[in-house]
């Protein structure tokens, strides 16, 4: 299994967790999102590595956006 770190800005909620967790769970191989909101991180446990374009895609979908790493 593949662990990844992301930072997303923008979220201030649980609804804003509960969007973004939708969004990401819907990339193919995704297993378990993990949202911090006050630290502004998405955690994505999946199969193997993920596309940084369907990562950015899933959040701006949420209506949030995916910083560079």
């Amino acid at each position: 299994m593949s662990e990844s770190t992301y930072t997303v800005t923008g979220m201030t909620c649980s609804h804003c967790a509960d969007s973004v967790t939708k969004e990401i769970s819907g990339i193919a191989g995704v297993q378990k999102v993990d949202v911090d909101v006050d630290a502004g991180r998405v955690t994505v446990f999946s199969d193997g590595p993920l596309a940084a374009a369907d990562m950015a895609a899933a959040v701006t979908e949420a209506g949030y956006e995916l910083v560079a790493s």
